[in-house]
């Protein structure tokens, strides 16, 4: 029987074919490694957990980075940073809608009084008569304190007793100044 015939050097080929993947291999998890660092610190300031993630996928390999998009943080620092932002922005446009404190309506921010209700919302300084917060005792803008203006008390009216007296009604002419058509 013919067999078939192989090459003389088939050992150097199969030894050749195995050290490229070997080389395939160990930078295939070089580059897993790596690209697990960066995403890590990316992710996170920790040191620890860095290395810790890092060690994870170059020790078992594949499963390794699979527990790590398991166990990793959901966003970047960027896009924690980012959503931050977004949600103060959000909050700071919340702060800078006014509202009536009466009857809950929109107001504009230099109004003094509400046009829906007349609650007062501002008062003007004494010195400068720009529009203050109601709170405010001193005016920043000039510098004036503010004197609280509290109404004057109430003094009760003694009631005098009235003495009727016939009142003479006399009719009134109509004349054309009454009118006011005199010339």
């Amino acid at each position: 029987m013919t067999g078939l015939q192989l090459p003389a050097n088939l050992k150097t080929i199969i030894s050749s074919v195995l050290i490229l993947l070997g080389a395939y291999g160990l930078l295939f998890l070089l580059s897993l490694v790596i690209w697990t660092f960066r995403d890590i610190r990316s992710r996170s300031r920790d040191v620890l957990v860095q290395i810790l993630a890092t060690l994870l996928v170059l020790v078992f390999n594949i499963p390794g980075l699979l527990l790590y998009f398991v166990l990793r943080p959901q966003e970047t620092l960027t896009e924690a940073y980012e959503h931050a932002l977004g949600q103060e922005a959000l909050l700071q446009d919340i702060e800078e809608r006014y509202i009536c404190p009466n009857c809950k309506r929109k107001v504009d921010a230099d109004f003094a009084v509400c046009p829906f209700c007349q609650h007062e919302l501002r008062k003007h300084c004494q010195n400068c008569a720009r529009l203050l917060n109601l709170n405010w005792d001193l005016c920043p803008y000039c510098g004036q304190q503010q004197v609280a203006e509290t109404p004057a008390p109430e003094t009760p009216v003694q009631e005098t007793p009235v003495q009727e007296t016939p009142v003479e009604v006399t009719p009134v002419q109509e004349t054309e100044e009454v009118h006011g058509t005199a010339q």
